[in-house]
């Protein structure tokens, strides 16, 4: 904390300011972390649950409500009401065969799941692979202020530079300490998407052959 706060009364408006985008990427790093963990973890339970409820309804509205009541992310029953939709009559759309419609409905709505699933994953991205960069340029500004003010002194001297570049390389530290968890938490989110995202494509498939075979019979 002493060589923290030594390096934020000693370096200018610059440095200051980069400490303060680090801070702030990291506080939105850890946000994004803890709510689409819950997030995440909250919709594979639903989807386990819910899908097996849905098949073992005797009607369609039974199958509805289960959904309704296991689906608190939405992205199932949206699903189900697409592929029970019928387009109205004037448009492109219902000019379309049958199972062309079906199949864009249900492409539609599963891209909107899915997009609220991924949603924060580029912020994740974005901050472990940039984290490194503006820590390291705190750095090197941090350095250059040091050695500014060291020659403006007229004296050089193994303490007086080893200390304030020493406090300086603390920005490339916060850089990496910022940057690690994200990339971790990018990693293992785009992980249980990948498999939410199986889930719900597989899930899509049975209810459009289900309405076709309704269909045909």
């Amino acid at each position: 904390m002493d060589g923290l706060e030594k390096f934020w009364n000693a370096t200018d408006g610059v440095g200051r300011a980069v400490a303060l985008l680090l801070l702030a990427m990291s506080v939105s790093a850890w946000v994004l972390i803890l709510w689409k963990g819950w997030l995440l973890r909250r919709a594979q339970g639903d989807i386990a649950r819910a899908v097996p409820a849905f098949w073992d309804a005797v009607s369609l509205d039974e199958g509805r409500a289960r959904l309704a009541a296991f689906d608190r992310e939405g992205v199932l029953v949206p699903l189900l009401d697409a592929a029970l939709a019928r387009p109205g009559g004037g448009s492109l759309e219902s000019q379309g065969q049958p199972e062309a419609q079906l199949t864009r409905r249900l492409r539609d709505a599963l891209h909107r799941g899915l997009a609220h699933l991924q949603f924060g994953q580029v912020v994740l991205a974005s901050v472990g692979s940039t984290a490194p960069f503006v820590g390291l340029f705190g750095t090197v500004w941090g350095i250059y202020h040091a050695l500014v003010g060291i020659a403006a002194a007229g004296s050089i001297s193994l303490d007086k530079v080893s200390g304030p570049i020493g406090e300086a390389l603390i920005m490339t530290a916060a850089g990496i300490a910022v940057a690690v968890p994200a990339v971790l938490a990018y990693n293992v989110f785009g992980k249980w998407v990948a498999a939410c995202e199986a889930e719900l494509e597989g899930y899509a498939h049975d209810l459009r052959q289900m309405v076709l075979d309704t269909a045909k019979a």
